[in-house]
């Protein structure tokens, strides 16, 4: 039996999110700043098969999304319509990344989970089985360390 001559892939997971200044589909600039480092800085042109992208967005469940207003009428169907015009925004907002990989040829995966974006995504990167975890900095430095504090306690 011949052995597979392909070299393992390195499972990249990057956390995206979208802009509070621009607001959707915009991404915020943290997170094209750590989709565009991975381009530029740890996945070669010609390396690139031997890399698989995984794009995790993670939605934030709004507790009441209606904090502003003093009263409100609402029906199912518009709690419904609420629910789907988010996910319809988290999809388009991996679609700005997804994009790019597919030109460039870059092996990736997307999607979306629900809830406390520190937990989320360590959780998902255990599940996935991420070789490298890359996030935004906020502004807050390169690495910050309480998310580093965070993912090495729980990831």
């Amino acid at each position: 039996m011949a052995e597979s001559s392909q070299e393992p892939v390195t499972r990249v997971l990057v956390a995206v999110n979208q802009s509070s200044v621009k607001g959707y589909p915009c991404p915020s600039l943290s997170s094209n700043g750590a989709f565009n480092w991975i381009l530029s800085k740890l996945i070669r042109p010609c390396c690139r098969q031997r890399y698989k992208l995984l794009i995790l967005h993670v939605q934030v469940p709004d507790e009441d999304p209606f904090d502003d207003m003093d009263s409100l009428y609402a029906t199912a169907e518009d709690f419904r319509d609420m629910k789907h015009k988010e996910m319809k925004r988290g999809l388009h907002l991996l679609q700005r990344f997804v994009k790019p990989c597919n030109e460039l040829q870059l092996p990736c995966e997307a999607w979306i989970k629900k809830g406390d974006p520190k937990e989320v995504i360590c959780k998902e990167s255990r599940r996935v089985r991420a070789d490298m975890l890359v996030v935004g900095s906020r502004g807050l430095g390169t690495l910050h360390s309480t998310a580093w504090r965070f993912c090495t306690h729980y990831g």
